[in-house]
């Protein structure tokens, strides 16, 4: 029997229909291969994906184990601790209090911590919230280490170890990533608030944002869908998965003791960002200065800004930040133009990466960037090459600059060179690290490297 008009025409609007409920149902599928390789690898124990688009939530689901010991898979809702993601809470918590009139960014961090040895600096607290304040990180004093990380101590004893500490670089001369800076900033937000760093968060961010199931993390408290954490060993050690090491909460404080939950995360990256145009927890005027980079003393701009990297891949923008921590690592990004949020929370430390799951979904959902086209040097490359030499991350660092087959390479002192592609003037890169090479009268004379999350000065030898 031929089908009638009506028949037809609901028969035709159908078609498309299926054929969209088919295409997510692949999307979804991928997804999901993505999160499990892993896990069914023996590479984490389990992991919570999320991936919104606009008010669409394409995936938020649960893998793998939260316990291994009792076998307990990953719930819905599993909360992790998210280690460096906590920098944007820190730093929404800053701005919100500029807003109240209770600081200013440029207010020299003896305002409220009136014994700080500046050594003669003055550090602005913006200095603090772009990692360019040159203060020593703990985490890179191997003290902190040996003696620190597992006993529960008065948080005075910590600023105790690194403030006499010599500083990296004069404040604004560089950025070097940076957690006693914002070790500091929770300080001052206690100071200028009145209230606990925790306290805080929960009230004025959690709170409004809706962020039912986030918390600071907590030693000994009870909480429901907790995921353990746990750690690949090395190759050496055999490369299985084992409990993580211990680490007091006492010390990630404001540059990493948050937990929360990939829903959360994404109800935050809502309320923050809004549709790229800045959420309900900032004014507009100052979501526009938390997501500006600033810049050096020199003049050069930055790619990160306050507790969140400012990134674009062939076009393609991204508001991001990673994290860390003993037993988890984590990545929650924002693409502004296609209002696209992922997170990806893993409660394994070691060789998988959640840059990398979230880079596949990425390219699944938004399809891959267009590659760019490298560019060719037309001038002569050997007065760019060379040894050059400086500190960064309180060490000594020198690069070898050799030519290598129409562009250059660069290679530490300990590594394998790495070749570099030309982008424009005298800026080479390599992946996300740019090399900047810098004249004075004919002869070059430093090289600027330009990393996400680092920005220091090297000099010709």
């Amino acid at each position: 029997m031929r089908p009638t008009p009506l028949a037809l025409l609901v028969s035709l609007a159908a078609t498309p229909l299926i054929a969209q409920e088919r295409d997510r149902a692949r999307l979804v599928a991928v997804i999901d291969s993505i999160a499990q390789a892993p896990i069914t690898a023996g590479r984490a124990a389990g992991m919570s994906v999320a991936v919104v688009q606009g008010s669409d939530t394409i995936r938020l689901k649960g893998y793998g184990f939260a316990d291994l010991e009792l076998n307990v898979p990953t719930p819905g809702g599993a909360i992790y601790e998210i280690g460096s993601v906590t920098k944007q809470f820190t730093a929404a918590a800053v701005y919100q209090l500029q807003e109240q009139g209770k600081l200013s960014l440029d207010d020299d961090i003896t305002r409220f911590l009136p014994n700080y040895p500046t050594q003669g600096h003055r550090i602005a607290i913006r200095r603090l919230l772009n990692h360019t304040s040159g203060i020593k990180g703990y985490t890179e004093i191997p003290a902190f280490w040996s003696t620190m990380a597992m006993r529960a101590l008065p948080r005075d004893s910590l600023v105790a170890l690194f403030a006499p500490q010599p500083f990296d670089f004069a404040p604004g001369s560089a950025m070097i990533y940076n957690n006693s800076a914002y070790f500091l900033l929770g300080l001052i937000i206690e100071k200028a608030s009145g209230q606990p760093y925790e306290q805080y968060v929960e009230e004025r961010l959690f709170k409004p944002a809706g962020m039912k199931d986030s918390r600071y993390c907590s030693d000994k408290a009870i909480v429901q869908r907790r995921a353990k954490g746990y750690e690949v060993a090395s190759p050496a050690e055999g490369g299985a998965v084992r409990r993580a090491s211990y680490l007091v909460h006492v010390w990630p404080y404001a540059a990493g003791s948050l937990c929360s939950t990939a829903r959360d995360l994404v109800i935050w990256t809502r309320a923050l960002h809004g549709t790229g145009q800045g959420g309900s927890i900032l004014t507009r005027s100052s979501y526009r200065q938390l997501i500006t980079p600033d810049t050096l003393n020199n003049g050069a701009r930055l790619r990160y800004a306050n507790g969140l990297a400012i990134t674009a891949t062939a076009g393609r923008r991204m508001i991001s930040h990673g994290g860390g921590i003993y037993g988890f690592v984590s990545e929650l990004r924002y693409y502004p133009d296609q209002d696209l949020t992922i997170a990806v929370l893993i409660n394994t430390a070691g060789p998988t990466s959640p840059n990398s799951i979230a880079d596949a979904i990425a390219d699944l959902v938004l399809g891959k960037p267009a590659e760019l086209r490298s560019a060719t040097f037309a001038g002569d490359l050997r007065p760019l090459t060379g040894t050059y030499t400086g500190r960064a991350r309180g060490r000594d660092l020198e690069l070898t600059v050799t030519p290598d087959s129409g562009s250059l390479a660069v290679k530490a002192a300990q590594g394998e060179p790495r070749r570099l592609a030309y982008v424009e003037a005298l800026t080479f890169s390599n992946g996300p690290t740019r090399y900047h090479f810098v004249r004075t009268g004919a002869d070059v004379t430093e090289l600027h490297v330009d990393e996400v999350a680092g920005y220091y000065v090297l000099r010709r030898k």
